[in-house]
């Protein structure tokens, strides 16, 4: 018996040693380097080992069949491979980097970005509002990036030798069709929107998303904030109006609202010094916002809506004349937009929304009457997917309704109507594919058609970003952009086609402890621009799309907020060279929005001792191209270049409540934006001129702000 039990334990023993097998093999990384330390198991079981210094690996198991052998490794995607136990011998195994999305390399060219988590971001959304001589319009502060060009006679962002209207305007993704206030000519409008409603800024001022369209030169996506994070209550009283603004909280549910009144007349009547204007009804404005939000589990509702009504009436000197010409502007414009976003399993994503604008303009010139309606709407459906850290893709459609009419009326009766409506669909699909943590590329494409030209275009988009080293990376960018022409031209001509440009982007950024340095080189090819045959678009002209130019510079940008101690300052500076033959160009020229040099400084810093934030900024522009009729050459000459030193001076009168002063070219700089010829030249023969001025060289603001709110301490020196 003993020796039974002694052979029935030997013949156990070796039948477990015959079923034992062995698992073994090499872990290395994508450039052959081994793997040290990478953790290798059996899944569901404690079978394993570690790799050593050379990344070999080996160890025994008893199990059996088809099993699945996993390695693991910190800063590696996880490998996995299943098969039966007698084939996972002398493995030559690759784990690839994992993707980092807080360190790796991002896609940056062309585009500016102002989000408190935005960690590609070059301002904050309060430097929108706190920068001098910007006066809390997000446009001031925008003009002091690279790339956009000072034209202090109208307001409105012009990019890399664009003109304004080819900038489009997003909120929460949807198109605001009219973004800027109206205005009269030579007097800067202001852009619609507070600041303070938003957590973010995406400026591209060039080759961006396949997702938007419309814009030859650039896009400013404006992103409301998904949640207040107190209730309270903002009260402004300014020199030129006031303001109230509200945020309740229920819950996962919020509301903001805030109205704002604007008259001038209070400043005109103390500072009258206006130069070629004389105001008969200076600019007054009502207008209010709200946005109203909604959080559950796994989505977000918002509502923004925003309201504006202002009128002016005034004299302008015109040299054709021998007296003042009057204007009279009615001005009522609505906006609003929903939009709802659900995050569904397996990292889908998606998002629904609609926008609708009314714009109505009642016009008056001289005894001319002109009224003018433009009704628009904009639906949109996205779709998000993350098949892995690898590989995003965003595909979606949108469709744009436009109405636009306008009717004029001359003195003796005679009426003319003009307008025309257009359905523009479109579809758009764009990948972000991340090789490793240093190589990565946005691929797209959008395609496009319009009811009104009855035609589509197809754009396709690429970029490319290599992480250089740990605070650098390169970008490359390249694509196609069209647009419908400008509604001053299609209103009188339905045989016009998209006007195009393609961009091409190299980028440079660096980013660390406080400090970014930003360079970039493009190029923009312009074509089927415009072209009619009289001084302005009127329905005798001849149109067509025979137009084209190009654009090209370099724009440098510098911030640097730890260097010192509570100041934060940047530069930027933009080359330049562009030219175009559109509208009524007798030739390629270089338009006269389009300066060769800029050059912006803005600083701010906190004196403790004096409670007080102070900003000092200083714009620069060379001189822009005018005509001179006196002379044969077209658009040779320039004006003086355009110079402006602003300051101002936030004073905690208690935590809650600020006193603020802000004046705009404090230095009483004589700028000239250009010069109007007379039509008919004079009995010696030569046509005389006026220098185009802005109607006051300086403007000051003084304010008094006061919140309040539950934490007793927040106040409005972020939004100043």
């Amino acid at each position: 018996m003993y020796k039974q039990l002694i052979l029935l334990t030997a013949l156990f023993s070796s039948l477990v040693c015959f079923a034992q097998s062995t698992i073994s093999g090499t872990v290395s990384d994508q450039n052959g380097n081994p793997v040290i330390g990478a953790n290798i198991y059996l899944d569901g079981y404690y079978d394993g080992a570690s790799s050593d210094d050379q990344g070999n690996f080996s160890f025994e198991t008893t199990e059996t069949g088809t099993q699945t052998l996993v390695v693991s490794m910190l800063s590696y995607e996880t490998y996995m491979q299943a098969g039966d136990i007698s084939y996972l011998k002398d493995l030559k195994i690759e784990l690839r980097e994992a993707i980092n999305q807080l360190s790796g390399v991002t896609l940056t060219a062309g585009t500016f970005e102002a989000g408190d988590n935005s960690k590609v971001s070059v301002l904050k959304p309060l430097d929108i509002v706190t920068t001098a001589g910007a006066a809390g319009d997000f446009v001031g502060a925008l003009q002091t990036l690279p790339g956009t060009s000072t034209v202090s006679e109208d307001g409105r962002l012009f990019v890399r030798g664009g003109q304004a209207g080819e900038t489009q305007v997003f909120i929460d993704g949807l198109r605001v069709f009219q973004p800027f206030n109206a205005t009269a000519n030579n007097i800067p409008t202001r852009g619609r929107f507070s600041p303070f409603l938003f957590k973010g800024i995406t400026f591209s001022t060039g080759g961006y998303s396949a997702e938007y369209g419309q814009a030859l030169s650039s896009v400013l996506l404006l992103n409301t904030t998904d949640e207040p994070d107190q209730e309270k209550t903002d009260i402004s009283v300014l020199s030129v109006g006031a303001g109230l603004g509200r945020t309740e909280i229920w819950d996962n549910k919020s509301l903001s609202v805030n109205a704002q009144y604007i008259n001038l007349a209070p400043y005109q009547w103390i500072i009258p010094n206006e130069q070629g204007a004389r105001w008969n009804k200076p600019y007054e404005s009502i207008s209010g916002e709200a946005v109203y939000r909604s959080i559950t589990d796994k989505g977000i509702f918002k509502f923004y809506t925003g309201f504006n009504q202002a009128n002016l009436d005034l004299d302008q000197e015109d040299i054709n004349f021998e007296d003042f010409v009057n204007f009279r502007l009615k001005n009522s414009n609505l906006y609003a937009n929903t939009s709802y976003k659900y995050f569904f399993d397996k990292e889908w994503t998606v998002s629904a929304g609609a926008s609708i604008s009314s714009d109505r303009n009642d016009i008056g010139f001289e005894a001319n009457d002109i009224n003018a309606n433009e009704t628009a709407g904009h639906l949109k459906v996205k779709v998000k997917k993350g098949f892995s850290s690898r590989f995003q893709l965003n595909f979606g459609a949108e469709h744009f309704i436009t109405d636009y009419q306008e009717n004029f009326v001359a003195p003796d009766g005679f009426s003319f109507d003009t307008g025309f409506q257009d359905n523009l669909s479109s579809a758009f699909a764009e990948g972000d594919i991340f090789f490793s943590n240093k190589f990565a590329m946005k691929l797209g494409v959008r395609g496009e058609y319009s009811s009104f030209l009855a035609d589509y275009n197809v754009a396709p988009r690429v970029s490319l970003a290599y992480k250089s080293s740990e605070n650098g990376q390169f970008s490359l960018a390249y694509g196609d952009f069209y647009q419908n022409p400008l509604g001053e031209s299609l209103k009188f001509d339905q045989s016009l086609d998209f006007e195009k440009t393609s961009h091409y982007i190299l980028n440079y950024q660096y980013l660390s402890n406080g400090k970014t340095f930003r360079a970039e080189a493009y190029y923009k090819d312009y074509d089927a621009l415009v072209k009619f045959d009289t001084e302005m678009p009127q329905f005798n002209s001849e149109f067509n799309n025979l137009g084209g130019g190009y654009a090209s510079g370099i724009d440098i940008f510098w911030r640097d907020n730890k260097s010192i101690k509570n100041l934060d300052y940047w530069a930027s500076y933009s080359y330049l060279n562009t030219e175009r033959d559109y509208r009524d160009f007798q030739e390629r020229a270089t338009p006269n929005f389009a300066p060769t040099h800029s050059l912006s400084l803005v600083t701010k810093y906190w004196v403790d001792d004096w409670r007080s934030q102070i900003g000092v900024s200083y714009n620069y522009g060379s001189g822009r191209p005018y005509d001179n009729p006196n002379k044969p050459e077209f658009l040779a000459e320039k004006t003086k270049p355009f110079n402006s030193l602003n300051v101002n001076w936030a004073y905690l009168i208690s935590q809650q409540k600020i006193l603020f002063f802000s004046v705009s070219n404090i230095t009483d700089f004589k700028n000239v934006n250009g010069y109007q010829y007379a039509n008919t030249p004079n009995v010696d023969g030569i046509f005389d001129r006026r220098a185009i001025r802005p109607t006051a060289d300086a403007f000051f603001v003084v304010g008094f702000f006061w919140t309040i709110s539950d934490d007793k301490s927040s106040n409005q020196l972020d939004n100043l």
